[in-house]
């Protein structure tokens, strides 16, 4: 079992509350927190910085923070661990002997340290807590301060006295035993991974204490090949539909067709450019030939099918149904592409039955200039409407193509990237996507109380961690990539170009009545703002091609 460290060392150490004569175990201590909501996060990295919007995914962990160490990347200087907690404790606090600290490398960027506290800092602890038990325990028949110890051991009970050492030991030496880590250490992966109630049943303070903290370090990246980061080859895939000409071209045409009117065909079967509706149905092919079972994915009733959208079915399909009249029935044999968007019907050899309800054609009207003003409002000509539309549609591909490439450049990255990953590093940026989740479901439909509860149940929490592990771990795999790009190179943004950003960001979260923590917004604006600068320094020096799919 591994506890988790929620205050600094330089907390002061509440002996006499009620609940600490009243628990069972230390303050000290408290399971990890299962579910972390995110407040708000980031747009994409390339092209133009928009703001932190509510509700949408972040596509970045926030920035690695540090103990006792501040980050220099070119001229922005980030603010890790507040007040630099673990050297703060050090200095503040002089043991009266050193600790045996030994230090284990463990998988995932972890760190265990084997501490060993010696009898005279145990002693010491005993002694102070004693003296703070005896300043303000009010003790029947004893004035303040002048109460025997040992009397004051049994009013107090020595369990609680126990724990409270035991609490007091570790409070006073972790700042010193973790100090070996201080400025690796990721903030808040501190463990004592020691079983309290273990340490508090044999505890003396004349013998040594022992105690395990596991913590999780900066994780090491490792390029393959060396710098290849400089000299990218990316290939893009672009869909032929962000084509801006094709686009304008398909465009116009379902503008016009809208303004024609359907008429029902008795008297031919189905030709391209018909509308037709249809009923469904298809069975697997065994390999003898026979039928079957049915396949409910490839299903449908009252199929409404623009035949002029042939591309978008299964190929052959529309081959196969072209002449068939109303009331009419064809079947005929399809095998998925292993190409298909549904993976459980890749390569599946199908039967299909399909069964013709309605027929009908489109009565256009004659595409001229008259059309203009009811195609695009505020269009005289149809050559109007075509520049019109073309400009819209290419500055569309344009930002499509570059998002294309950003994730292309981005995805190679990943892959010319070694590292182990920190499980709290997993685990937070998990977690910020399941929150980001939870928030998009929440704002489409309004959850109960009770439904809230089930979704972000620890159940809930990491079953979604295990299942979007591998695109969780490219995303780590990916920031971390270009944060040591942006370290490497010396790149920096201006002073202005983050306040503004950050202003405008909590103004969004202002706008829609959402809570924020400026900190975090602020780290979040700085990820985006790297993020940019690395793909513009990428793109300048990588080979970009497009091809079409």
């Amino acid at each position: 079992m591994e506890l988790c460290v929620m205050n600094s060392a330089a907390t002061k150490l509440n002996l006499f509350s009620s609940s600490c004569l009243q628990r069972n175990r230390s303050p000290l201590f408290c399971s990890y927190p299962l579910f972390l909501s995110c407040n708000g996060s980031v747009s994409r990295f390339g092209g133009k910085l928009s703001s932190i919007r509510p509700l949408e995914l972040s596509c970045v962990s926030n920035r690695i923070r540090f103990f006792g160490e501040s980050s220099c990347h070119g001229s922005s200087f980030r603010r890790f661990a507040a007040s630099s907690a673990v050297d703060a404790g050090v200095e503040e606090d002089r043991l009266p002997a050193d600790l045996q600290v030994t230090e284990t490398v463990e998988p995932n960027s972890r760190v265990r340290l084997s501490v060993e506290v010696p009898p005279v800092v145990c002693e010491d602890c005993y002694k102070q807590v004693i003296k703070e038990f005896m300043k303000r325990s009010k003790v029947p028949g004893f004035r303040p301060g002048k109460v025997p110890e040992s009397i004051l051991v049994g009013y107090i009970g020595k369990q609680h006295v126990q724990s409270a050492v035991v609490e007091s030991i570790l409070k006073r030496t972790l700042p010193h035993a973790v100090s070996s880590v201080t400025g690796r250490a990721l903030k808040d992966s501190i463990r004592i991974a020691t079983n309290f109630a273990e340490m508090e049943k044999i505890f003396t303070s004349s013998n040594i204490l022992r105690y395990d903290v596991v913590v999780d370090v900066a994780p090491e990246i490792r390029w393959n090949p060396e710098d290849g980061y400089k000299n990218l080859k990316v290939v893009v895939e672009i869909d032929s539909d962000i084509d801006a000409k094709q686009a304008c071209e398909k465009e116009i045409r379902q503008r016009h067709k809208s303004l024609g009117a359907l008429k029902i065909i008795t008297d031919r079967g189905l030709q391209v450019g018909d509308l037709v509706v249809i009923d469904i149905s298809a069975t697997t092919i065994g390999q003898d030939g026979s039928d079957g079972q049915n396949i409910p994915d490839a299903e449908s009733k009252g199929f409404h099918f623009d035949t002029e959208d042939g591309d978008k079915v299964l190929p052959g399909f529309l081959d196969s149904i072209i002449g068939i009249r109303p009331g009419e029935k064809k079947s005929f044999p399809l095998v998925f592409p292993d190409t298909w968007k549904q993976e459980n019907l890749r390569g599946l050899h199908a039967q299909f039955t399909v069964e013709c309800k309605e027929l009908f054609y489109r009565d256009l009207p004659p595409l001229d200039d008259s059309l203009a003003e009811k195609l695009l409002p505020g269009c005289t000509t149809l050559k109007e409407v075509e520049e019109a539309m073309l400009q819209q549609l290419q500055e569309m591909e344009q930002n499509a193509k570059e998002q294309a490439a950003d994730n292309a450049i981005l995805d190679q990255l990943r892959k010319m990237v070694e590292v182990e990953i920190p499980q709290s590093l997993f685990e937070e940026q998990g977690r910020q996507f399941y929150g980001a989740r939870l928030l998009e479901i929440q704002a489409k439909m309004k959850l109960s109380e009770e439904q809230l509860a089930s979704l972000s149940s620890p159940k809930a929490v990491n079953e979604f961690l295990q299942t979007q592990r591998e695109s969780i771990t490219n995303v780590i795999k990916q920031n971390l990539a270009v944060g040591d790009i942006f370290k490497r190179e010396n790149l920096e943004f201006s002073t202005d170009e983050l306040v503004k950003e950050v202003e405008n960001s909590i103004a969004e979260f202002k706008k829609h009545k959402q809570e924020y923590d400026e900190e975090r917004v602020k780290d979040q604006v700085q990820d985006i703002l790297e993020g940019a600068k690395v793909l513009e320094w990428l793109k300048e020096r990588a080979e970009v091609q497009y091809t079409t799919r």
